[in-house]
């Protein structure tokens, strides 16, 4: 019996010996960690609440024939035994280069755990870092004998839920993103996804259960829960697969035209997993967890890099009035060293010196920064859909397109011309002609460029959000930064934070943004879903500000944008992005340049945000502080429901007047018959007044605040 008790005292001190556990410097967030029959398992707390259940860890890792014998595909699933465990602390302040704050506090405790898979002599080592309103974990790979190069057949990071949350969620994807948002338990997602893809021209979807992150969810007691990812670098985007009898999401990677998941060589990391948690919505929008977990800044000059405020050939061609494609008759011309037949569009191609000039004299006139220009360059008559590798050469423009001319007209009225590159998804042809089109865009003083990748990946069978495409995504964004030129780039992967390291990425698409407005529309809860999903790995380029909203009065088109005139005022700042578009028509503008005021005023540039109010779906309500002024801007967007917005300006500083300029709702006014119905309120404002503003359905407002 006393030999029987030695041996248990000694199997409950091992098991105690091998779990570990670490706190957020404010002791609300913790992690418990530990190796349950030879599997890494964790588990994570908030304030005493359970976020995520116990879960597994490990890499599953795919066979390869071709391989030396030193190869060893044994899985990293399982057989490990606690090695080593490292804790530390690390508290800095950083300045980002532009952002919605001028200071971002990068605070937590580390624990990095390796562990020893003594079947095939390999090491691993899994790094936590947990902060007060969150934890990201990755693991590291070690260059060792056994583990050199490997295949990933299947990363296994589980996230277990501690019951039916509301979620908010996208249907899981390869290739697009752009969905209608959908919303309900977890364990409703199964049977909702048939319509939820459905809702969208899908390229790829995954099926069963799986979601895009970033998730958002709230548990019946009040938590919200965010799971993301962040700096993605030669890696394959992740989706979450839910087992939704067990309430456990496993990451799915994105995989190559083989199936495989990753190509990896050590040393080497994967991305942070991220799990976002606050009883208190607003937090999910002011916490900088997924940048923090990116490394600082790689650009040694960032003089360059500025916010844009910038109008455009765009709106009209995505309505249908005006087109990319220039050729009236069919035609062959030679494009680089192939021949193409070009076919005649219907409408008037768009990118032409005069539709050019008339933009490029808005934009200085109103204070614009920049105009982008869409089908400028030869090859739009010919390339959705077909696969073709050699479309755009990125060069040539079309015959009413005098690129010389334009880009010194444009200078002379102290505007600059955007570049716009549409890729077909040819990444291969992309990266072949990038070095001479970035030239290109110096020679003509071109500072920034709009991207695009409509279509399917070639080389064929590739996927948008493959290892080989974000690996792509990232080259140019590098090379981009060599010649000093910003990038948006538009159907590529979703942001995991890069833009810290790499703030010549200044926008992103990646969702459904305003051009589906005339694809038959978005939600009017849409833009208060997306700062909880899409924008929590960096800002979005949504191209905001329509005005016309009924775009039948003006067109053939029979949609119509789900949001009031104010509430696509409250988009600049609510849609946090420091590349913000005046996506109307100049004239448009015009018959509203009351209310266009606000758009030429907001900043793009903050020294402070504050988040009022928050509820994911329902409202947003956030005041920014413009950079290097004591003038503020605050805007608020709700839902098809309306909101009752109580704005207190405490934010303010202390003995301050202000000037106070209210955009708001008429009385009347509503998303769906009224649209267009606003009132303008100025009145002299200061610290601790209360501003009590009513969002009508779908609607929003905007209010600038400047100090006299």
């Amino acid at each position: 019996m006393k030999k029987l008790n030695i041996i248990l005292l000694s199997l409950i001190m091992t098991v105690a010996a091998m779990a570990q556990d670490i706190k957020s410097p404010n002791g609300d967030v913790k992690v418990n960690f530990f190796v349950q029959n030879g599997r890494p398992m964790y588990e994570m707390s908030y304030k005493g609440k359970a976020v995520i259940k116990p879960s597994g860890l490990g890499l599953q890792l795919l066979k390869n024939k071709k391989a030396s014998k030193q190869f060893n595909e044994t899985d990293l699933m399982d057989g490990f035994a606690i090695k080593d465990v490292a804790t530390s602390s690390f508290d800095e302040t950083w300045q980002p280069v532009w952002g919605e704050t001028k200071d971002i506090r990068n605070n937590y405790n580390e624990m990095a755990v390796t562990l020893h898979q003594a079947s095939a002599d390999r090491t691993i080592l899994i790094r936590f870092r947990v902060y007060d309103y969150g934890m990201g974990l990755r693991y590291e790979f070690p260059q060792t004998k056994n583990l050199n190069y490997f295949l990933i057949k299947e990363e296994n990071t589980e996230f277990a839920m501690a019951g039916d949350h509301m979620a908010w969620w996208i249907p899981g994807d390869y290739d697009t993103q752009e969905y209608v948002i959908q919303e309900c338990r977890l364990s409703e997602i199964r049977g909702k996804m048939k319509d939820a893809i459905s809702d969208n021209a899908s390229q790829t979807p995954i099926g069963g259960a799986a979601v895009q992150t970033a998730l958002q969810m709230k548990t019946d007691d009040g938590l919200y829960i965010n799971i993301h990812e962040a700096a993605c670098i030669n890696y394959a985007t992740m989706h979450l697969e839910l087992d939704d009898k067990n309430m456990v999401f496993k990451s799915h990677l994105t995989p190559d035209a083989e199936g495989t998941k990753g190509y990896m060589q050590t040393p080497c990391t994967t991305p942070w997993r991220t799990v976002l948690v606050s009883d208190d919505a607003r937090d999910m929008l002011s916490q900088k967890l997924i940048l923090n977990l990116n490394e600082p800044c790689k650009i040694e000059d960032t003089s360059w890099i500025h916010p844009v405020k910038y109008c455009g050939v765009w709106w009209e061609m995505i309505v249908g009035r005006n087109s990319w494609q220039y050729t009236d008759d069919l035609i062959s011309v030679k494009l680089g060293e192939t021949d193409y037949t070009k076919t005649r569009p219907n409408g008037k191609h768009g990118a032409n010196n005069e539709e050019v000039k008339r933009y490029i004299d808005f934009a200085a006139k109103n204070g614009l920064d920049e105009v982008l220009v869409e089908g400028w360059n030869e090859g739009w008559e010919d390339w959705f859909g077909h696969s073709k590798d050699y479309v755009f050469d990125f060069l040539t423009p079309y015959p009413d397109f005098d690129i010389k001319m334009l880009n010194e007209y444009a200078h002379s009225k102290g505007v600059k011309l955007m570049m716009h590159h549409e890729t077909s998804s040819s990444i291969m042809n992309y990266e072949r002609h990038l070095e001479p089109a970035y030239q290109l865009m110096n020679k003509y003083g071109y500072d920034a460029v709009k991207s695009g990748y409509v279509g399917d990946i070639i080389p064929r069978g590739e996927h948008h959000y493959g290892q080989i495409a974000n690996n792509h995504y990232l080259h140019c964004i590098k090379e981009a930064a060599k010649h000093k030129i910003m990038v948006n780039a538009h159907e590529a992967v979703r942001p995991t934070g890069l833009c810290r390291t790499y703030p010549n990425m200044v926008g992103n698409e990646s969702a459904r943004g305003t051009e589906f407005e005339a694809f038959g529309g978005n939600t009017p809860s849409h833009t208060v879903l997306l700062p909880f999903t899409r924008l929590q790995g960096g800002p979005m380029d949504y191209t905001p500000g329509i005005f016309e909203t009924q775009l039948s009065t003006w067109s053939d088109n029979p949609s119509w944008v789900r949001t009031t005139l104010c509430g696509q005022l409250s988009l600049y700042l609510v849609m946090y992005s420091p590349l913000q578009m005046a996506a109307d028509l100049p004239e448009h503008y015009e018959k509203y340049d009351d209310a266009f005021q606000f758009i030429r005023d907001v900043a793009l540039d903050w020294d402070d945000s504050k988040y009022l109010e928050a509820e994911p779906g329902d409202y947003i309500t956030v005041a920014r502080k413009a950079k290097g002024t004591d003038n503020w801007f605050v805007g608020g967007k709700c839902d098809e429901n309306g909101h009752d917005a109580k704005v207190v300006l405490d934010f303010l500083d202390k003995g301050k007047k202000y000037e106070c300029t209210i955009y708001q709702d008429a009385k009347d006014a509503h998303y769906k018959d009224n649209p267009k119905a606003y009132k303008i309120i100025k009145k002299t404002v200061k610290k601790g007044d209360t501003l009590k503003i009513k969002e009508v359905p779908g609607g929003g407002f905007a209010i600038s605040l400047f100090a006299k």
